[in-house]
């Protein structure tokens, strides 16, 4: 559908600014309640979800039912499930009894809710938000101006480039930028795939498979003492439920942060399925012989430089305290990715809150402003909403509890309790 031209004296309810999958599946939710008004500003020409990590096979680590409203409204007609009934492909996935969808069939669904809504206006940029007169205005590149009672900020999570790599010369590529250069680094002598994680497991199996068609070295370095499978028990999984918010929420600052960095496995580690086949494919092509590729645990990247074609990395052994050294002319940096405070919001900066390290001070209802109820956030808030902020499957509670906020009632119903578990004494 086609956005509604903007009125420059309208004030909406909200402006969601950026359009991932958490305010995409806002904006779905939120599109059939006629007492809200709000709008989408996403500056890219179109929706977009790590094109560059489309490899064939590739799926999400989350059932279908964990799309963009099916959790918060079964019923709505943006559900995954009628995506593949108007594609024609329903009785195909039914057929093909996989509960997890292709990670490149996952942002063809999300592209094609997007073009239904009549509230998202792409190659939007936003530059400036300020406070005048009790709303927000949002300013864009285009000179723009949208007023609004409350912001939803979605702008995501940029490429994490860890600090020996800023400013390092040479084509180094992050993962998310993998697929559109895969050629040009399987043309060079020798490739190194740094850090660990789901994109990094799935680059060095597809690495791995043609390694003989391309006779490159392959080496994969993480400073994890292992390669972590995904932590996805049932129990575990209750972790993404309102009561463990609740309780993780209550936590001292300081107990929230040592939390977030033991809980990295619950949610950053790879698929048990998928370390298993690199293994098996291992397996397969040493029955010929050595195969020429490393995998290296328990190594920090310390130090980089560039010469000449070749990357230098300076490496520590960490439970041994050794330095030592590897040479490399492709370099892919699968680091992740960090939020990262938006500069327009500068001139709203005093209004938002802040924790004692320096991150937004994410209330349990998703605020981060003064007054508790203006500008909410989504993502981003693992050191307070821990592993169910950046859970695909808890998007659509979260978008509840805000519509809540945004409207003084439920709209949606908002689950308290779903866990068998106690978490709290």
């Amino acid at each position: 559908m086609t956005a509604r031209p903007e009125n420059p004296a309208a004030i909406h309810d909200f402006v969601g600014i950026g359009l991932g999958p958490f305010n995409l599946g806002l904006a779905c939710l939120t599109e059939p309640i006629a007492e809200l008004d709000g709008v989408f500003l996403e500056s890219k020409p179109d929706f977009e979800w790590h094109a560059g990590m489309f490899l064939d096979g590739a799926h999400l680590q989350t059932p279908f039912m964990s799309d963009l409203v099916t959790l918060a409204d079964p019923t709505s007609e943006f559900s995954f499930l009628n995506y593949l009934k108007e594609k024609g492909r329903l009785y195909s996935f039914y057929i093909r009894e996989n509960f997890y969808p292709l990670r490149v069939e996952y942002d063809d669904y999300c592209r094609w809710a997007a073009h239904k809504l009549t509230s998202v206006r792409f190659s939007t940029t936003v530059t400036q938000v300020r406070y005048e007169d009790d709303v927000y205005v949002v300013t864009t590149a285009a000179g723009e101006e949208f007023r609004a009672r409350h912001l939803v900020l979605g702008t995501g999570t940029p490429p994490h480039i860890p600090d020996a790599c800023r400013g390092l010369g040479g084509d180094f590529i992050h993962t998310s930028r993998y697929l559109r250069h895969k050629r040009e680094l399987q043309s060079k002598e020798s490739i190194t795939l740094v850090g660990s994680g789901q994109s990094a497991a799935e680059i060095y199996l597809d690495l791995l498979g043609e390694i003989d068609v391309h006779g490159y070295r392959l080496n994969w370095v993480t400073r994890s003492p292992r390669f972590f499978p995904l932590e996805y028990t049932k129990l575990t999984l209750e972790m993404t439920s309102p009561e463990y918010i609740d309780y993780y929420h209550a936590l001292p600052e300081a107990t929230r942060y040592r939390l977030t960095a033991e809980q990295k496995g619950l949610f950053k580690g790879i698929d048990g399925d998928l370390v298993n086949e690199i293994f098996d494919l291992l397996y397969r092509k040493n029955l010929g012989g050595p195969v020429p590729t490393r995998l290296l645990t328990n190594s920090s990247l310390n130090a980089a430089s560039y010469h000449d074609g070749t990357y230098t990395l300076g490496l520590r052994q960490e439970e041994q305290g050794k330095d030592y050294e590897i040479e490399t002319q492709g370099l892919i940096l699968a680091t992740g990715y960090r939020y990262a405070e938006p500069g327009f919001l500068a001139p709203v900066r005093d209004r938002l809150r802040y924790d004692a390290h320096g991150n937004f001070d994410v209330a349990r209802n998703y605020a981060i402003d003064v007054t508790g109820r203006g500008v909410f956030l989504q993502n981003a808030g693992v050191h307070t909403h821990s592993v169910t902020s950046p859970d695909l499957g808890m998007g659509p509670y979260r978008n509840a509890y805000i519509i809540r906020e945004l409207l003084g009632s439920a709209y949606y119903p908002v689950e308290k309790t779903i866990a068998f578990q106690e978490f709290a004494v």
